[in-house]
């Protein structure tokens, strides 16, 4: 599967690639974890083979982890992920960089990827699932008509699990 880019307003994702390792590996924060089911890498080698494991899959088609930039600057701004992507329901999954929080770029990254796999994919619908005390990226969820399905409990946080319609183009 080829995936040039996924536009939105402001924002372009792309696929993850080696060139985005080190600005995504600094912006993985503990704080910035905190609502997620991973902790930030010990070392840029873990990191590094981390995000190569990714590319096989990616290639693939299989879970696709998208970077995130500015349209405009090419700033970096976080990552996105469509996991499980040939699925019924493949799982959205969004982070930001911290200093670019409160801007909306996860609500357009998500919106966007889930667009582009609506149109195609063709999902039944998305997983997506968030810390039930994330409430920016519960906003994401709803903004996109997710209903909550299901309760989950990991050992860092209790979430819920929300299941998103098809995201129609603009």
């Amino acid at each position: 599967m080829t995936i040039a880019a996924i536009d939105g307003p402001r924002i372009i994702l792309r696929p993850f690639s080696a060139t985005d390792a080190d600005e995504a590996f600094v912006a993985i924060t503990p704080s910035l974890t905190r609502f997620m089911s991973f902790d930030p890498p010990p070392t840029r080698a873990a990191f590094d083979a981390i995000w190569q494991a990714w590319l096989p899959a990616i290639a693939d088609g299989s879970d696709l982890t998208f970077c995130i930039r500015h349209r405009d600057s090419g700033r970096f701004l976080g990552l996105a992920g469509l996991h499980d992507a040939q699925s019924a329901e493949p799982e959205l999954g969004i982070w930001i960089s911290e200093r670019e929080h409160g801007h909306g770029y996860g609500r357009e990254a998500v919106k966007a990827v889930a667009r582009w796999a609506t149109a195609a994919l063709k999902p039944s619908s998305f997983r997506y699932p968030v810390a039930e005390r994330n409430l920016s990226s519960r906003r994401i969820a709803e903004a996109l008509g997710g209903q909550v399905v299901a309760h989950e409990t990991h050992p860092k946080y209790a979430s819920v699990i929300y299941r998103v319609p098809p995201v129609a183009s603009d």
